[in-house]
């Protein structure tokens, strides 16, 4: 019995040693987990004999436990190492073979499919060629091929428009000539559509000069006047007359005063004429030669400028000094008046005694004196750029502009603003012809573009150009721009896309873009990889682009312990371990992932050391058993 008894010891002193070593041995394996021998001591009994003072039969090993404690994580610079914090297997492809493990050293082989050092599969949820995960379990597998460029179908736009700002664009009536005669006598009441009150013009004289009445009428806000005379002497002042006068004079009076003094000494035609007159002393006296009723046949005349609008007389003849000259001719100045666009009405004095003014205003229609540049900055109030791809993945510059306008109906409650789109240098959109027009209501909240409450601009005309200007090749404008919907399905056929402005705002703050994004990219190479915390494989391209490629998957067991180890630290199921909880990491009672990392041993190398001498002194003690054992048997044998 005692040889059975210290037998059996060494048995389980020598699993106990093998254990410990194993366990010693993988101390630096990644993913290992350490196991302990459980024992269990022996008793020869049978149904109706056991005693009441039993004697033991020895010891044996009950099971080899794995302890499947988290191991300590360790950082490497590979970047699909992975390691799992927390509950949970990744699922490896053996051939066909399910296998799970804790080892995240994994690699690519040249097929692209995520491998560990024993070139099994690891698996997980697939994606399409979008990068959205799919449900379907399968081996993950890295396309290393370039990104496929995509265009451009949808742009947001996220902008405050500066409440702040003021009408840039100038409209304006601008008045044909109006003869003093038209205005003296008259009173004129100006109206005003922004509310600031009307202004009166008080009655000016009947006997008042063009510039009386430029001056009286320029005082009003918003209007400009001014006056000139002009006088064109077609009377027989000719070249052959001014040469072949033996004595030539020529008086300009200005406003009945004196005669303005002329240097007229070796002036023997008009040309030189004029050149004296624009040598005097007099700078709003100017003159010229110019063909007569602009009809170049006829002989030249001259045309004397007085630019402030003062009557002019003028008397010329071939006449000794001191003689008298024919009778002048009187001339009388004309206004030239503008008025802007807030000028709504103008009402001539009822006690005047005409209507000439009032009827020249509602006669004139406004015109645009500052129309939209994009070539001028004083133009347009806001303007932003952001890059968009045809479907070559050629890039080309859109450029929103924004032109502030007067409120709609009486200015209270609604903003007006008008919006102009480039690409590349050309207007597109239908903004050559028309811009969109957004209306903002009280709040500084978006109301419509154009009548849409979304605030969306379907671009439908535009036309991708190298650059020189010519077509590049890409998808072009729809063949029916009508049948063009948003959102966009996808395939794209065409170069259409959608401006998405309904989150613009109007607001009294600086003009500033909060977010400015398109769905297009041109083409790109792999260039990095990364893992998220949920275990989402992300492909960096060279384009900036990032998309997921797919997700590791891994499993839990209701009973760890009763996974079977079958070497290169993996394990398999079995039917004490029960059948795997598949899931995305993170997700349930399963762990997180931690990239570019893997999971050290769980193996205490200290407190194995210890276990080691504990089972070298537990085999020593058994064979010292068997020993004693043998020394009475001996005795026993040696009794004669």
């Amino acid at each position: 019995m005692a040889f059975n008894t210290g037998l059996s010891g060494l048995r389980a002193a020598s699993v106990d040693l093998e254990v410990t070593g194993n366990n010693i041995a993988n101390a630096s394996t990644v993913g290992f987990k350490g196991s302990r021998v459980q024992f269990g001591d022996l008793y020869a009994s049978g149904f109706l004999s056991s005693g009441t003072n039993p004697i033991g039969d020895g010891v044996r090993v009950q099971d080899v436990a794995q302890s499947f404690g988290q191991g300590n994580i360790s950082f490497t610079d590979n970047g699909l190492d992975m390691a799992i914090s927390g509950d949970g297997f990744f699922i490896l492809n053996n051939g066909g073979e399910i296998r799970y493990s804790r080892a995240g050293q994994f690699t690519i082989d040249k097929n692209g499919y995520v491998i560990n050092n024993q070139s099994m599969r690891v698996q997980g949820y697939t994606a399409d060629d979008d990068g959205n995960l799919s449900g379907i379990r399968g081996d993950l597998q890295i396309q290393t091929d370039n990104l496929a460029p995509r265009r451009t179908t949808n742009l947001i736009s996220d902008l405050n428009l500066d409440s702040r700002e003021s009408v840039l664009e100038r409209r304006i009536r601008d008045f044909d000539p109006l003869t003093i005669a038209d205005l003296q006598g008259e009173g004129f009441t100006f109206s005003y559509s922004d509310g600031t009150g009307d202004y009166t013009v008080p009655p000016l004289s009947a006997t008042a000069s063009a510039s009386e009445a430029a001056a009286a009428i320029n005082a009003a806000p918003g209007v400009t006047a001014t006056a000139t005379t002009t006088a064109v002497l077609d009377g027989g002042l000719t070249d052959n007359f001014i040469s072949t006068a033996g004595n030539f004079r020529l008086e300009i009076s200005v406003n009945g005063s004196a005669p303005i003094p002329l240097d007229l000494q070796g002036v023997s035609s008009l040309d030189e004429l004029a050149s004296a007159i624009n040598a005097t002393s007099d700078n709003a006296i100017s003159a010229s030669v110019v063909d007569h009723d602009n009809d170049p046949a006829t002989a030249g005349r001259l045309r004397v400028i007085h630019s402030g609008g003062e009557p002019l007389e003028v008397a010329f003849g071939d006449a000794p000094a001191g003689d008298p000259l024919p009778p002048a001719t009187a001339y009388e100045g004309e206004v030239f008046v503008t008025t802007n666009r807030n000028v709504a009405q103008v009402a001539t004095d009822p006690a005047s005694s005409g209507t000439n003014f009032e009827t020249a205003f509602n006669d004139t229609p406004f015109t645009v004196t500052n129309e939209f540049n994009p070539i001028d900055q004083r133009t347009y109030n806001h303007a932003t750029s952001t890059t968009i791809f045809d479907s070559l993945g050629n890039d080309h510059k859109l450029t929103q502009f924004f032109v502030k306008e007067p409120s709609p109906g009486n200015g209270v409650g609604q903003s007006q603003w008008s919006i102009y789109l480039q690409i590349d240098g050309e207007l597109v959109g239908g903004t050559d012809q028309t811009p969109y027009t957004a209306i903002f209501d009280q709040d500084g909240e978006l109301e419509s573009i154009n009548g849409d409450p979304n605030g969306e601009i379907i671009v439908t005309d535009w036309v991708p150009k190298d650059p020189s200007g010519q077509p590049n090749g890409a998808d072009g404008p729809p063949a029916d721009p009508g049948s063009v919907v948003s959102p966009i399905p996808e395939p794209a056929v065409s170069s259409a896309f959608i401006l998405s402005l309904g989150d613009t705002s109007q607001y009294g703050a600086t003009f500033g873009v909060n977010d400015q994004r398109q769905n297009g990219y041109t083409t790109g190479r792999l260039s990095g990889l990364d893992v998220s915390d949920q275990g989402v494989i992300f492909a960096r391209y060279t384009n900036g682009q990032s998309k997921s490629l797919g997700q590791v998957a891994l499993a839990a067991f209701n009973n760890t312990d009763g996974l079977s180890p079958v070497g290169d630290t993996t394990w398999v199921e079995t039917f004490e371990s029960g059948q795997p909880v598949i899931g995305a990491p993170d997700t349930g009672t399963l762990g997180s992932i931690e990239a570019s990392s893997v999971e050290e041993s769980n193996v205490d190398l200290s407190a194995e050391l210890v276990n080691l001498i504990i089972a070298q002194r537990n085999y020593q003690a058994n064979a010292k058993t068997i020993e004693t054992s043998d020394s009475v048997t001996q005795t026993i044998i040696n009794l004669r």
